[in-house]
């Protein structure tokens, strides 16, 4: 009785190793008294393996394959299917072609976009650049394309003559 009553004579209960494998009905959550683990049938004091395969309560799905372990069980579906212990199902073990494309035209969008942005991003910082150097220097340097002035320095020297 009480806590840490299974590290005695595992506490009256069946237990018993397999390859390695250890099944024991006593449970240290419980105060007194002794239950067959899971996969097994019995009173607690003696516990007996149940063979899954042959009630028919697993590995129900089309075609599944039943092969009863000690102390519980395996089951595999036929062709490239996954079985899935808990629901007792078998799916896919890839994805779906209809996922697999949706997923790529998902990530061809947002590459596509990412580019389109980086380079209107390019385009308009290049151009406010431009501009900026532009006005910077008109500044220093008055461009002849600006105000359309011919400016005496790029006139041509002309020879005054005297007679």
């Amino acid at each position: 009785y009480g806590p840490a009553r299974c590290s005695i004579n595992n506490g009256g209960c069946w237990s018993e190793t397999r390859n390695g494998v250890t099944f024991s009905a006593c449970s240290d959550s419980k105060v007194n008294g002794c239950q067959c683990p899971v996969g097994f049938s019995g009173d607690g004091n003696k516990c007996e393996d149940v063979d899954e395969c042959k009630e028919r309560s697993v590995c129900q799905c089309d075609g599944c394959s039943c092969k009863d372990t000690w102390g519980s069980y395996e089951c595999k579906c036929k062709g490239n299917l996954l079985y899935i212990k808990e629901q007792d199902i078998c799916i896919e073990r890839s994805g779906s072609r209809f996922g697999g494309f949706l997923a790529f035209a998902v990530i061809a969008v947002v590459v596509g976009a990412g580019l389109a942005g980086y380079v209107f991003y390019k385009y308009r910082l290049r151009s406010y650049m431009d501009s900026e150097i532009m006005a910077i220097m008109s500044q220093y340097m008055p461009l002849d394309q600006q105000n359309n002035v011919v400016h005496a320095e790029t006139q041509p020297l002309r020879q005054q003559g005297t007679v």
